[in-house]
């Protein structure tokens, strides 16, 4: 029973979803197309005026006027309706229906009025070819709801079918008189109507289908992405304490304050060591990660010399690259080059970039870190003569988790996070981060910022100087 009561509450809301946007279709499709139908009237209404009757031809341009205005009045209520449920669906159906057939009838009271004024042996193209234009729009336009397609096209075939129906009545014509050709032509048009009119309602239900299978997806999509997000929130705040103690605790063996440790241990306690650096390392970057995902990285925007900053970057990396025998160079300009940036943050991209650059070289290689610049930017350049990266894995590389090689063997380590965060971190600071490469000759990763005017400073005596850094916010 109460799977039952389920999938009747999941039916209901599917059908209110579908009735609500099917409802806010219709009103977008008619208010949209307000201006044409206007327009379309107008010039009719002219043209019956001309040639016939005015205060008949503006008797019923009042009429028009006066059903699109209670249309427009529906069409905004659906509109600015947030709130739905099965009995303002309903209000608004019997509004449409209203409406419907005041709009319809009047169009054909007019085409029915200008025939008449015509006579039985004009041919009636005007009323006619006007009643069929109404019925094509109102197959394509009025596509939303079958009930009310029907109405609308039922008053319109009402009207194509009387103004032949009539000229054979008053003349009683034999059957080789073209009025009765006329009335076969108008028979086989109104079939050509029903035809479009399904086809067209077909390919709208369609759609609707699809899209309803698109937001469903979307939803899934979003809850399955919120629950990835908190379980690896949980999973890095539950590991980064113990991590952090077991790190300080090896850190301390190995640092001797407690003894030389024996010799047999020294090894494993290195491994475990450096292991949970790594580890440490990954938690830290899924941390910062789920921050960046959700917009929640603070950022410290200064105008600072970007020279000293790289030049601090790599005297810290120094060490790492030492024990791997790679050279580090540094190519900096003569003048400051000031830029806007978070210094925390930037290190920690150039950092990754040295970490990158030495990880994938051999060793003996060099690596090299230059600041240009490059028209009304700076551009940070990490060169090295690594492996170099294959142009297919252009589309990834700034990925979460992406590697170049995927594999359980993989030579290099790594958590593929290290330039996804980089790229989040850059674009927040309005700038640009890429690479080029060559297959065995090595990569060149860059990064662009905009550069900045020197800061000014305002000493005491009231002299404007310098400075070397101006907070920004």
């Amino acid at each position: 029973m109460f799977k039952r009561q389920d999938i009747q509450a999941a039916d209901a809301k599917t059908h209110l979803w579908v009735n609500r946007r099917r409802l806010r279709d219709y009103a977008k499709v008619g208010r949209n197309l307000l201006l044409q139908r206007i327009a379309i009237y107008s010039a009719a209404i002219f043209l019956a005026g001309a040639y016939y009757d005015w205060r008949i031809a503006l008797a019923f341009y009042a009429l028009v006027w006066a059903a699109e205005a209670y249309d427009i009045g529906t069409f905004r209520r659906i509109l600015s309706t947030s709130t739905w449920d099965s009995t303002t669906v309903r209000r608004f159906m019997r509004e449409i229906y209203v409406g419907t057939a005041i709009s319809a009838s009047v169009i054909s009271l007019f085409c029915v009025s200008v025939s008449i004024q015509q006579g039985t042996q004009n041919g009636h193209f005007m009323p006619l070819f006007m009643l069929f234009s109404a019925s094509i729009f109102a197959a394509m336009n009025n596509r939303h709801f079958l009930p009310v397609l029907a109405l609308r096209l039922a008053i319109y075939v009402a009207a194509i079918l009387f103004i032949p129906i009539r000229d054979l009545a008053i003349e009683r014509p034999p059957l080789a008189s073209e009025l009765w050709m006329h009335f076969f032509t108008v028979i086989f048009v109104l079939v050509f109507i029903i035809e479009c009119s399904r086809s067209f309602l077909a390919g709208y239900n369609e759609n609707l289908r699809g899209r309803r299978e698109l937001e469903e997806e979307h939803e899934r999509t979003k809850a399955a992405y919120l629950a990835k997000t908190q379980f690896l929130s949980t999973v890095s705040h539950e590991l980064r304490t113990p991590l952090t103690s077991i790190k300080g605790s090896l850190e301390i063996i190995n640092s001797g304050v407690l003894g030389q440790p024996p010799e047999k241990l020294a090894k494993p306690l290195d491994i475990a060591t450096r292991n949970t650096r790594r580890l440490a390392d990954l938690v830290n970057d899924l941390l910062l990660l789920q921050k960046a995902e959700a917009g929640k990285i603070d950022f410290h925007f200064e105008i600072a010399d970007l020279g000293a900053l790289i030049t601090e970057a790599v005297e810290r990396f120094r060490p790492f690259a030492d024990r791997k025998n790679i050279t580090v160079a540094i190519d900096l300009p003569d003048d400051t080059c000031w830029a806007r940036f978070d210094k925390m943050r930037l290190d920690q991209v150039i950092t990754n970039l040295l970490s990158n650059a030495a990880k994938f070289s051999e060793e003996h290689a060099e690596v090299r870190v230059s600041l240009a610049h490059r028209g009304d930017d700076l551009r940070v350049s990490v060169t090295d003569e690594g492996i170099g990266i294959d142009e297919g894995a252009r589309g990834k590389l700034f990925e979460e988790f992406s590697q170049l090689d995927s594999s359980n063997t993989r030579k290099f380590e790594g958590t593929g996070l290290g330039l996804n965060i980089s790229k989040r971190i850059i674009e927040a600071h309005q700038g640009q981060i890429n690479y080029t490469s060559e297959l065995g000759v090595g990569s060149t990763f860059f990064i662009d910022l905009k550069e900045e005017d020197a800061p000014i400073h305002t000493s005491k005596m009231g002299a404007a100087t310098a400075s070397g850094i101006v907070a920004a916010a």
